[in-house]
């Protein structure tokens, strides 16, 4: 499969972004789907991942402000953040994988990454 994830940008702090990560090759539900993060410096950390069935997981640190969800007509995957921070700034990456895990070394598939920079 190929991801192409897409929707960065620039935005305030406490403003949305979606994010959206289209996939060619197989359907998106037919993988765990997660989107990860990589700070300047740091490395890949989970975000959130989205199974086949619709369990879904948060990292502590966006629950309640980030929602995952998937359209299976457009085979598309995407986040919904809002609340935004500024040490949300980060590139964003989707990956597709086969089984829920938060560390990104699972996921077998990896979309480009998509800048999102949050200004305080």
């Amino acid at each position: 499969v190929q991801l192409q994830a897409s929707g960065g940008g620039l935005v305030q702090a406490g403003g949305s972004l979606r994010l959206s990560c289209a996939a060619s090759g197989r359907a998106v539900d037919s993988y765990v789907m997660g989107w990860f993060r990589q700070g300047p410096g740091l490395e890949r950390r989970f975000v959130s991942t989205l199974s086949g069935i619709n369990m879904t997981t948060y990292a502590d640190s966006v629950k309640g402000r980030f929602t995952i969800s998937r359209d299976n007509a457009k085979n598309t995957v995407y986040l919904q953040m809002n609340s935004l921070k500024p040490e949300d700034t980060a590139v964003y990456y989707c990956a597709a994988g086969n089984y829920i895990a938060a560390d990104p070394r699972r996921y077998i598939f990896w979309g480009q990454g998509t800048q999102v920079t949050v200004s305080s």
